[in-house]
C-alpha cells in the first residue's frame, strides 16, 4: 500500500531513469542542426577526432551526447532511418550496461548501432551477439553501411559446421561481390583471428564461447582469434542468458567404445509396463502396479521394485547380468546407467517434439524457439539411447575436452549489456546471476494490441476446432493470423486441420528452418495464415501487408517500384481495416516470457492488432500443474462440450503454473552455476597457465622449479627430512628414481664414495644428476628447440590432465547429492573434494613433465619436423565436436564428460571407476590395481 502510493507519487525507479536519460537526449536533439551541416566527409571524420578525443583523457560517458547524435545523422544519411529520442534512451541503457526492454517493431537493431559506435571507439573490440547465424550475417550487411561510412571495420562469425573456424567469418566489404552461387553480398571472407580483430563483430553466443574454447586449446599464440573480452551487446539477452543457461558450451573429441550395447538394452524396454497413477488409501497420490513411475514435473522416470526385478531378470536372459549379481552392484553401473538412459528414450522423448529424425540422424529440437539443433547431442548416453530407439546409426560417445557455460562466459566480460522484448518477467535473476537491471524502454508509438483472455476447454478437440473457427472468422475479414505452437508435432496437427477445411496457410517450424525468414516477412499479408512453433522467425519484424523491402528487392532493379509501393499501401490499409494482425496460442508454454514473446509479435509500432491462447486440460502445462483447480471449477460450473470459461480467476491459476514452473528452472539454473562457479576459478588458473606457458619465450626455469618439486616429494617418501640414516631406503628411492626418470642411480655407491654426503648434500646431487642428463639432451638438438620442445611437452600434459579432471569433476557432480543423506551439505562437499582433485592434478602435471623430459630419447633429424607438425596443429581439425545441450535435469544434461556411468562394458579400466579391493592389502609403495599407474599411496590409497 505504502509503495504503490510512493510510486504513484514520485513514480517507479524505471520512470525516474527514463526522465533522467531523456534530458540528454534533449542535448542529443541541440546537435542535430549543426550536424546536419556537415558534408559526409567531415561527418565521417568525427570518429578520428573522439578517438583523439579519448587518446587525450576523455572519458566515453563525456563523449555520449555527441557521439550519438554523429550516429543518427550517418543512418539518416546512409539507411534513411533516424533513431527516435526513445531508441536513444535505448543506447544509453545499453551504454550503461543495462538490459533494454523493447517491444517487437521498436528497431532493436538499430538501437544497437548507438552503443556500438561509442564502445568501439577505444578500439578494443565489441561484440554484438545474436541468436542464429541469419541475424548475424543480416545485421552485419545492414548495419556494416553506417558503421562503414563512420570509418569502423566490421566482421561477422557463423557456425562452421565443420569445415574449420576459418570457413565462416567475413569481413564487411560495400564493394565484394561473391562469385557464384556461393557467398554472401558485402561479406568477404576473412580468417577468425582478422574477423575478432574488427571495431565490431557480430555472431553467435554459441560461436564466441566455441572460440574462447579453442583460444584455450591452442598451441601458438598466432592459433587464438579472440582478443581479451571487452563489451558485449547481447540481441534476445533472455532467450541467451537464460533459456540457453542451463547447460554449457561443451568442445569434446572421440572416446573408445562399443555401441552395442545400446542396441541390446533398447530391445528390452518395451517389455517393461508403466504404472498408472492412483491415489492410495490413506487419500494420497501413489502408483499402481507396474515396472516404472514417471515424474513428468521433473521429467524423470523410476524403476520401481517390480521393475528392477524384472529388468535383472532380462538382462541375465541376455547374458548381460550374471545369475545373482544385482543391478547396483559397483561392477553393473554401467548397465543401470544403459537401462535409465534407454527408459528416459522411449518414455520422455517423442519424435517430432524433442527431436526429429532427418537424414538418418537424430536432431534436437530446440523447445524454446522450435528450431532444429544439428551438431548437438545430449549427453550421459541419452542421445545413443533415442538412436537405438530409432533404429539409425548409433554415434559413439565422446569425452569432454573443454567446456564453460553461458553464464560464465558472459561474466567474462567488463562491460555487458543486453536488448529484448521481454526481460521484466526475469529481472530478478538477471540482477542476481549477471548483475544486469531490466530498464523497460517506452514505446514509440502508443500500443493498442486487444489482448483477449484465455479461453479453456476441457478437451483438445474442443479447443483445436475452436482455434479453427477463430482462423476462419479471420479469413473471411482478410485479417492476417500467426498461430503460435509449443512442438512440431502441434504444428502438424493444426496443418492437418486447416488443410481439411481447404485453408491455405504457410507452416514454420524446425523442418522449414531454411524459408523461416522468407515466410515470416510476408506473414502480414491479407488472409495469410502462418502457424509457427514457437519463437522460429525471432529478429523478423511482421509488417502488416507483408514487407515491402524484400518484395522490391525479389522484384528486381527493372521492376515499376512505384506500382509495388502503391499495390503495398493498398495492402496495408486492408490490413488494418480488418484489425491487424491476430496472434492464436494454442497451448502456454512453460515461461511467461515465451507467451509475451507471441504476443508481441503483433501490435508492433501502434499498429492495430489481436492475440489470445486457447487451452485444454489436457495441455501439458495445465495438466501437470493446474488441471485439478481449474477442472473442479468447470464442473462446477457445469460446462458442456464445446463451452468454454473465461475468467481472470483461471488466468491467475495458470500464470501461478507458471511461475513454479519458471522458479524451478531458475533454482537449476543457479544450482548450475554455483557447481560451476568451483570449476570456473580453476578453469581461470589453468587458462591463464597455458597463455602464460604460451606466450614465453624461455620455460626453462619453470621446468627447473617442477624437477625441484617433483624430486622432493619423492624423496621425501624415502628419506625422511631431518631423519636418521638407518631410517633412509636407498634401494627404493634408487628403484623409484629409475622407475620416474630412466636411467641409473646408484645412490649406494655415492654414500660409500663419499661419507660426508649426508641428506641435504644427496638431495642436491640427485638433483644436480636430473639436469645435467637434461642439458646433455639440449646439447644434441640446441637450446631454441629444447625450450620448444619443453613448452610443447607441457602444454599437452597439462591438456591431458585438464581433460582426465573435467571428467572427473563431472563424475564428481552426479552422484555428489548423495552426501546429503549423511547429513552433509553436498556443495561444500564438491567444493572441498574439487580442490583436493585439482591440487592433485597440478602435482601430476609437475610429475609427467618431469618425467617425459628426462626418459625422452632424442632422435637426431626428428625433432624439428615434430615441434613444426606440433605448432601447425590447430584444434578446430582434430576431430572434435562443439555442442551446446538441451538441458533435462540437473547432472543429466550438463557435460558430454566421459564419466564411469558412460563407459561401454568392457572398458572397465577407466581412472575415475570406483575401485574394489579383492581382499589382498596393498602397500603403500605398490602400483595401484586401478591401472592409474600412481602408486598405491597416491591414489586410492591417499590419506585425505
Amino acid at each position: 500500500m505504502v509503495t504503490s502510493i510512493f510510486r504513484k507519487i514520485f513514480g517507479s525507479r524505471n520512470e525516474r531513469l527514463v526522465k533522467t536519460l531523456m534530458k540528454t537526449v534533449a542535448r542529443i536533439n541541440a546537435l542535430e542542426p549543426a550536424l546536419a551541416q556537415l558534408s559526409d566527409q567531415d561527418l565521417a571524420g568525427k570518429t578520428a577526432e573522439f578517438r583523439q578525443r579519448l587518446s587525450a583523457g576523455a572519458d566515453l560517458d563525456s563523449l555520449l551526447p555527441e557521439a550519438f547524435a554523429v550516429v543518427r545523422e550517418a543512418s539518416k544519411r546512409v539507411l534513411e532511418m533516424r533513431h527516435f529520442d526513445v531508441q536513444m534512451v535505448g543506447g544509453m541503457v545499453l551504454n550503461d550496461g543495462k538490459i533494454a526492454e523493447m517491444r517487437t517493431g521498436e528497431g532493436k537493431t538499430l538501437v544497437a548501432t548507438l552503443a556500438a559506435y561509442l564502445n568501439a571507439l577505444p578500439g578494443k573490440g565489441v561484440h554484438v551477439i545474436t541468436v542464429n547465424d541469419y541475424l548475424a550475417r543480416r545485421d552485419a550487411a545492414w548495419m556494416g553501411r553506417l558503421y562503414s561510412f563512420l570509418g569502423l571495420s566490421v566482421g561477422v562469425i557463423n557456425s562452421s559446421g565443420g569445415m574449420g573456424p576459418d570457413s565462416a567469418s567475413y569481413l564487411y566489404d560495400p564493394d565484394f561481390e561473391p562469385n557464384g552461387s556461393g557467398g554472401y553480398r558485402h561479406l568477404k571472407p576473412a580468417t577468425r583471428r582478422e574477423t575478432y580483430a574488427a571495431d565490431i563483430t557480430y555472431g553467435t553466443n554459441n560461436e564466441y564461447g566455441f572460440d574462447y574454447l579453442r583460444d584455450n586449446m591452442a598451441f601458438t599464440p598466432e592459433q587464438r582469434a579472440q582478443r581479451d573480452p571487452f563489451y558485449a551487446i547481447v540481441d534476445e539477452v533472455d532467450s541467451i542468458l537464460i533459456d540457453e543457461a542451463r547447460t554449457p558450451l561443451i568442445i569434446s573429441g572421440p572416446s573408445e567404445g562399443s555401441t552395442e550395447l545400446y542396441k541390446q538394452i533398447n530391445g528390452l524396454i518395451p517389455r517393461l509396463s508403466r504404472q498408472a497413477p492412483i491415489t492410495n488409501e490413506e487419500g494420497q497420490p501413489d502408483f499402481g502396479p507396474g515396472d516404472y513411475s514417471v515424474d513428468e514435473k521433473l521429467r524423470q522416470v523410476y524403476l520401481s521394485e517390480e521393475g528392477h526385478e524384472q529388468v535383472e531378470q532380462m538382462l541375465v536372459e541376455i547374458g548381460l547380468l550374471d545369475e545373482g549379481a544385482g543391478l547396483y552392484d559397483p561392477s553393473n553401473i554401467v548397465l543401470m546407467h544403459h537401462v535409465y538412459a534407454a527408459l528416459r528414450a522411449h518414455v520422455l522423448f517423442q519424435k517430432n517434439v524433442e527431436y526429429i529424425v532427418r537424414d538418418g540422424q537424430v536432431i534436437i529440437v530446440d523447445e524454446f524457439t522450435g528450431r532444429t539443433m544439428p551438431g548437438r547431442r545430449w549427453s550421459e548416453g541419452l542421445h545413443q539411447a533415442v538412436e537405438a530407439k530409432e533404429g539409425v546409426a548409433i554415434q559413439p560417445e565422446n569425452q569432454t575436452m573443454a567446456s564453460i557455460t553461458f553464464q560464465n562466459l558472459f561474466r567474462l566480460y567488463p562491460k555487458l549489456s543486453g536488448m529484448t522484448g521481454t526481460a521484466d518477467t526475469e529481472a530478478y535473476e538477471f540482477q542476481q546471476i549477471y548483475g544486469l537491471e531490466v530498464v523497460v524502454i517506452p514505446t514509440n508509438q502508443p500500443m493498442v494490441r486487444d489482448d483477449g483472455g484465455d479461453l479453456v476447454y476441457l478437451t483438445s478437440d474442443e479447443k483445436y476446432e475452436a482455434i479453427i473457427a477463430d482462423i476462419q472468422d479471420c479469413v473471411k475479414r482478410g485479417q492476417p493470423v500467426l498461430v503460435g505452437t509449443a512442438s512440431i508435432e502441434t504444428s502438424e496437427l493444426v496443418s492437418g486441420l486447416l488443410e481439411k477445411e481447404k485453408i491455405p496457410h504457410e507452416v514454420l517450424n524446425a523442418k522449414q528452418h531454411e524459408r523461416e525468414a522468407g515466410i515470416i516477412a510476408q506473414a502480414g499479408r491479407p488472409g495469410a495464415i502462418t502457424i509457427a512453433t514457437n519463437m522460429a522467425g525471432r529478429g523478423t519484424d511482421i509488417v502488416l501487408g507483408g514487407n515491402l523491402e524484400a518484395e522490391l528487392e525479389e522484384a528486381g532493379p527493372d521492376a515499376d517500384r512505384e506500382a509495388i509501393k502503391a499495390g503495398w499501401k493498398e495492402r496495408h490499409q486492408e490490413v488494418l481495416a480488418a484489425g491487424g494482425l491476430h496472434v492464436v496460442g494454442t497451448e502456454r508454454h512453460e515461461s511467461r516470457r515465451i507467451d509475451n514473446q507471441l504476443r508481441g509479435r503483433s501490435g508492433r509500432q501502434g499498429d492495430a492488432g489481436s492475440s489470445r491462447f486457447y487451452l485444454s486440460l489436457e495441455d501439458n502445462l495445465m495438466r501437470i500443474f493446474a488441471s485439478d483447480r481449474v477442472g473442479k471449477m468447470m464442473q462446477r460450473l457445469g460446462m458442456q462440450r464445446g463451452e468454454a470459461i473465461e475468467h481472470p480467476w483461471v488466468t491467475k491459476a495458470i500464470e501461478n503454473a507458471q511461475r513454479k514452473v519458471e522458479g524451478r528452472n531458475f533454482d537449476i539454473r543457479k544450482q548450475l552455476l554455483e557447481y560451476d562457479d568451483v570449476a570456473n576459478d580453476q578453469r581461470k588458473v589453468i587458462y591463464r597457465q597455458r597463455r602464460d606457458l604460451m606466450d614465453a619465450v624461455d620455460v626453462s626455469d619453470t621446468v627447473d622449479a617442477m624437477c625441484a618439486d617433483v624430486l622432493k616429494g619423492l624423496i621425501d617418501g624415502f628419506i625422511p627430512p631431518d631423519s636418521l640414516e638407518e631410517q633412509w631406503d636407498v634401494p627404493g628411492l634408487s628403484e623409484a628414481l629409475a622407475d620416474h626418470f630412466g636411467g641409473d642411480w646408484p645412490l649406494q655407491e655415492w654414500l660409500d664414495q663419499d661419507h660426508d654426503l649426508h641428506e641435504e648434500n644427496l638431495r642436491k646431487r640427485i638433483q644436480d644428476t636430473l639436469l645435467d642428463r637434461n642439458r646433455a639432451k639440449e646439447g644434441l638438438i640446441g637450446a631454441t628447440n629444447m625450450r620448444q620442445l619443453e613448452k610443447a611437452i607441457m602444454l599437452q600434459t597439462l591438456d591431458t590432465h585438464w581433460k582426465d579432471h573435467l571428467a572427473a569433476m563431472d563424475y564428481l557432480r552426479q552422484g555428489i547429492h548423495l552426501r546429503g543423506y549423511a547429513q552433509r551439505n553436498p556443495k561444500q562437499e564438491y567444493k572441498r573434494e574439487a580442490f583436493q582433485m585439482f591440487s592433485s592434478m597440478l602435482d601430476g602435471i609437475k610429475q609427467e613433465v618431469v618425467t617425459t623430459l628426462a626418459k625422452l630419447e632424442i632422435q637426431a633429424g626428428g625433432v624439428q619436423d615434430g615441434l613444426a607438425d606440433q605448432g601447425r596443429r590447430a584444434p578446430a581439425d582434430a576431430g572434435f565436436e562443439f555442442k551446446h545441450e538441451v538441458f533435462e535435469g540437473f547432472g543429466e544434461g550438463e557435460s558430454d564428460a566421459l564419466s564411469e556411468d558412460a563407459q561401454p562394458q568392457g572398458d572397465a579400466d577407466s581412472e575415475h571407476q570406483p575401485f574394489v579391493r579383492d581382499g589382498r592389502k596393498i602397500g603403500r609403495n605398490e602400483p595401484c590395481p586401478c591401472g592409474s599407474g600412481k602408486k598405491y599411496k597416491q591414489c586410492h590409497g591417499r590419506v585425505s
